[in-house]
Parts: C-alpha cells; structure tokens; sequence
C-alpha cells in the first residue's frame, strides 16, 4: 500500500477532529457512545469504508444467517434487548444496531462510502494524518486528529475464504460464498451442496432445506454444534418481572456467568465435555446415526468456537431426510457435482463454499510513526487494545470464547477513562512501550479455528503475561480495564508544556 505522500493530492482542506472512529459496527457504535457519554466536549467521525452501518449484520445476506450468542449479552449494555428471541435473526439484529445509533444520535456522525487508507503519526504535532479515499467516486482528502480507534473487526469485508478446489471449472452448476451471496439465487427444488462445517453452514442449512430438494452439508472434519433454545425463559421472566432497564441487567449478568462457567468446564475437563456434548448431539437424531463420524471432532471443546444451532434446527433437517452430513474429502469437481476421495459422488445444481474467512488488521490500513512504516507483525498488544510503540490508537478484538460485544464496553469505557487521565494531567500523548526488547510472543488470537492459523503471521502479537497479555476472559478484563488504574509502568505520556513523562524502570509482572 502507499504512502500519504505517494497517494497525491487531496480535494479539500485538512479537517480536524479529536478522535476518529473507523468502522459503523458494533464496536464503532460502541465507542462513539461511551466517548459522548464521557466526553461531551470531544469532537469525532465514524468512517465506514461500505454504504451502510451494521458491520457485519448489514454485509452478510445469506439465508438464515442469525447469532451465534444470545443477545442479551451479545446486545449492548446501555441499550436492553427486549425481543423474546435469545438467538435472533441478522435483520433484527441489524435493526437494532441502527436503532442504538439512531437513539443517540451516533447516525449523525456516520460518514459512508468513507475509507481509510493511510494514517500517519507525527511526534511533533502530536497528531495523526489520515488519508481517507470515498468508495463511491474516489476523490480523496485527508483528516487530523488526535487520537485514532479502529473498529473494523478482524475480517475482509470484501472477500471471503476459498480454498483451492481441483476441477472446479468443470463443474456447469453453481458456485456461491456466503459472504457473496446472490440477491435472488434460487435453490428451490435444487440439490445444494454446503462445503464447510462451522458456523456459517450450519446457519444455511436449515435455512434452505425446506425449499431444496436435498442439502448436504460435506465436511473434512467434525465440529462441535450444540442445540440451544433459541428463547431463554428465564431472561425472558426477568424483563417481565423487572422491565426492559432492570431485568436486561440481570438477564446479562445471569449470561455472563453462564457462559464463563460451561468455558472453564470445558477447559478444564475436555473429555467430560467432549462426552456431555455427544450425548447432547445423540439425542438429537436419528436412533443408530453415526454420531462419532459426523460429530465428534478431533480438538477440545472451546479450542475453536461452538456452534450453536438454534432449537436443534440443523438435527431436525437431518431426521427429517432434508439435509444429510458427509464427511469425506474433495478428489475433484466433475460436471455434475464433486466426487470424493472415497470414490462417492455428491451430485448437485448449487455447491456453496462456507470455507471460511480472510482475516485482515484493522481494516487494512497502513501506519506510518514518523515517517517509518509499522510492521504490526512486529507489535504486541498492550491490555488488549494498543500496540507498542503506536502512539494514541486503539483497537477492539472481541472475545472469541464469549459474546464480542462484551470486550466493546469494557475497552471502550477504558479507552474513554485514559483520555479523561490525559486531559487532567495535561497530556497528549500516549505510547506502549515494551519493558524490555526480544520479550516472548505467541499469536494475538490464540485460536486453533483454520481462518486464524492462515493470517496469523499479518498480525501483532500478544507477551505472555499482563499487560502484553491478550485476556479472553470477561472477568479478568472488568478487573483489569474497568477497576484497575489507567497508569501502568509500560505506558509514556507526554504534553505540550513538560518534557517527555518516562516510564519507570520495568519490573517483571506474576505470569498468568
């Protein structure tokens, strides 16, 4: 990617605002809320490279396509889920999001159409230049600010996962990504084959076996699915017996919990888990199914995320013969479908790709601190939002073990609690700074899910114990971002009237 000074001239006049927000997601609504909530007084934007807010609820059109966590921790704090639906369908989901910005007048400051190219950092104005090109007619310009927070997930948003398929030109029928997904594509009536077993398939399935006159879901290998009930009765009781205010609370604490207790059982009994969970699956289907050559994977429960299927729908398709699950491998594509490795050959009119995502930093774009490119590869994450040596930037990465949403209030509350320390202490700038060089590193996304294996290399890393340590628990992150102090030793500030503000000499933390 180039540089600000190789993408050429802009066509308007530098603006400047204090904090710019790339991304109209969950986590781009989530800041813009808690930054005017706590500061007021504080000018910023949201840049949304696509047409439309929602992240993405608003990019993904197939089928089906719903939650994979129930929304009343999914959903965010300031704002109660009402609806009786705990695993709620894309549109309503959407609808909420832009409902949250539209309450709080967020959707004011949502600019479309708007991507972030380059942002450049100079010490001595204590400032990022950000390089900002419109997706619709391509003229560019360029943004000052103060501090810059991307909100743009971890994933392309224009391309998803394919992997390479022999003979795939051969085949006369139709090929479809998920993350593609045609506006009409009719599959009535057709035989549909889903390549893939996560979250993505599993949603479709169900979805399009009513209308399809066969659906198979084609695997390398198993994954963990749950049935979970797509309505939670007892959330559902508490808002009747407290209201929308106090009884979302509670329904959100009683998540919470839930969710970090079947997470450390799972951790720390797998084989318990493991055993649990194929009960769970047996009783779902068929009496004699084979349950351990279609369900029973070969990693731990929660070393790659579960896959919840709403009121059993993916078992009910399979005992009701709409849908059937294969596991087997591609030999090759052949005119009329695929043939497997074991000799079978799946025929079909619709082969859908569910292969996964591309992974993608902070929305692709480039960093320059004074003049020398940042190679994120390079950076560890500092409390799992900054990056060592990247002065005044935040990032948000939500939990891959538990709800995204609930990494977006504690990092953002945090985010806004160090720019009030900021302000009283008169600084400007603030910069992670590594206690000592050649520090150990393992991935930032410690997660053995094939779409995180592929990009990990593109990405910072994380140290092995806090505060370069990326926690992927709800609860040592409050005590961490939400009741620790701002201040810690591996963090520099400096303001326009003092010299520079050193961090102390490093002392080894207790490893977690």
């Amino acid at each position: 990617m180039a540089t600000t000074s190789q993408l050429g001239t802009t066509d308007r006049e530098v603006e400047f605002v204090d904090v710019l927000i790339v991304g109209a997601g969950i986590s781009g609504i989530g800041c813009a809320y808690y930054l005017q909530r706590d500061h007021p007084g504080k000018s910023y934007a949201i840049l949304e490279a696509r047409g439309a807010s929602g992240g993405t609820w608003d990019l993904f059109k197939y089928p089906g396509i719903r939650s994979d966590s129930d929304l009343q921790t999914f959903g965010f704090a300031f704002k109660p889920w009402t609806s009786k639906q705990a695993i709620a369908q894309g549109p309503e989901i959407l609808s909420y999001i832009r409902e949250a910005a539209s309450e709080n007048r967020i959707e004011e400051k949502i600019r479309t159409h708007h991507r972030v190219l380059c942002a450049d950092w100079s010490s001595g104005d204590a400032r990022w230049l950000v390089t900002v090109e419109r997706t619709d007619d391509r003229s560019r310009f360029q943004i000052s600010r103060g501090w810059l927070f991307t909100g743009t997930g971890y994933y392309r948003y224009d391309a998803g996962y394919t992997p390479e398929l022999p003979g795939i030109a051969s085949f006369t029928g139709r090929v479809v990504h998920p993350q593609q997904w045609p506006e009409k594509l009719d599959y009535a009536g057709k035989r549909v084959v889903v390549v893939g077993s996560g979250a993505t398939a599993v949603t479709l399935i169900p979805a399009i076996a009513p209308q399809a006159a066969h659906v198979t879901m084609l695997q390398r290998s198993p994954s963990y699915i749950m049935a979970l009930p797509s309505k939670d009765p007892i959330s559902n009781l508490l808002l009747k017996l407290f209201g929308p205010e106090r009884g979302y609370e509670l329904a959100r604490r009683k998540n919470i919990f839930q969710q970090t207790t079947v997470y450390k059982l799972c951790q720390r009994y797998p084989e318990r888990a493991r055993a649990l969970i194929r009960w769970l699956t047996a009783q779902q289907l068929p009496e004699g199914y084979p349950v351990d050559e279609h369900f029973k994977p070969k990693y731990d429960p929660w070393d790659q995320r579960l896959c919840a299927v709403p009121d059993g729908d993916l078992f009910k398709a399979i005992s009701a013969g709409k849908a059937e699950v294969v596991t087997d491998t591609i030999e090759t594509f052949t005119e009329r479908g695929i043939k497997l490795n074991s000799g079978r050959e799946l025929e079909a009119d619709i082969v859908i790709t569910a292969t996964g995502l591309k992974l993608l930093a902070f929305g692709g774009i480039e960093f320059n601190v004074d003049g020398e490119r940042v190679a994120l590869p390079e950076r560890l994450a500092f409390r799992g939002l900054m990056l060592s040596g990247v002065p005044n930037f935040t990032y948000l990465v939500g939990y891959t073990n538990a709800s995204w949403t609930l990494k977006v209030e504690l990092v953002c509350e945090h985010f806004c609690r160090l720019l009030s320390y900021m302000d009283e202490h008169g600084y400007h700038t603030c910069v992670p700074e590594l206690p000592y060089p050649n520090m150990t590193t393992r991935p930032l996304l410690d997660f053995s899910a094939g779409y995180v294996q592929r990009a990990l290399d593109d990405f910072p890393k994380q140290g092995a114990y806090a505060p370069w340590r990326l926690a992927m628990s709800f609860h040592e992150d409050r005590r961490t971002l939400e009741q620790g102090p701002v201040e810690d030793r591996s963090l520099r500030f400096s303001g326009s009237t003092t010299e520079p503000v050193p961090a102390p000499e490093p002392e080894l933390e207790a490893a977690l």
